[in-house]
């Protein structure tokens, strides 16, 4: 099943929701720097390869901050949300399934969460079991490269059974929780993330001190 559309359809609605100056996870932006971030990513491919390319993230900054700058109004940005809701432009690599789901399926769960549970009360999505199967699936992809800054070897583990062994080392820990809440983490959102660890108490600790995420 193709989860992006819907995914993407939640996400433009929590953006509506949630108005053009809600904070989010998303360390220095609002709701509008996130906005523009989602729609230029689609039409500027230096806006995201600046998250993953050191070289290229000033200018992506610069291009996100410039974008949501313009959006002066409600309307604006819902005008700009709602591009963004219809989908990426006829030439853009993402209107490759394929690459769609990749590039798109855990980008568009994580950014829904960071508008979400940037506000004090918040609670988990009860989620869809083949979505969260295919959330699952997509982080056992890119788990060592989201953990490989810590140094200790992890294990993510979910209570419906799957494991996975994202990094191997002499001392581990393992991560518990519902493959949403285990993305958050992987993805640097470790202090609103519903997890829970098993391990040496010390291990633990360094876990919870490390950088996670890219």
């Amino acid at each position: 099943m193709h989860f992006v559309d819907p995914s993407r359809e939640v996400l433009a609605e929590t953006l509506l929701a949630a108005g053009p100056d809600s904070p989010t996870l998303c360390k220095g932006w609002q709701t509008r720097d996130l906005a523009a971030h989602l729609y230029l990513r689609e039409r500027k491919a230096a806006v995201g390869l600046g998250l993953v390319i050191k070289s290229l993230s000033k200018a992506s900054d610069k291009a996100t901050a410039r974008l949501a700058g313009k959006l002066r109004t409600a309307d604006e940005y819902a005008k700009l949300v709602n591009s963004f809701r219809a989908g990426p432009p006829a030439l853009s690599p993402m209107k490759i399934k394929a690459l769609d789901e990749s590039s798109n399926l855990i980008e568009y769960f994580v950014h829904t969460e960071d508008i979400r549970r940037a506000v004090d009360r918040w609670a988990p999505r009860a989620l869809d079991a083949e979505y969260s199967d295919a959330l699952w699936d997509e982080l056992v992809k890119r788990a060592a490269i989201l953990y490989r800054g810590v140094d200790l070897g992890i294990v993510l583990v979910s209570p419906s059974g799957p494991r996975h062994v994202a990094k191997r080392a002499p001392v581990s820990v393992a991560i518990v929780g519902e493959p949403g809440e285990l993305l958050m983490h992987a993805h640097g959102r470790t202090r609103h993330a519903l997890v829970t660890f098993e391990g040496q108490p010390d291990a633990v600790a360094l876990l919870q001190a490390a950088e996670v995420g890219l």
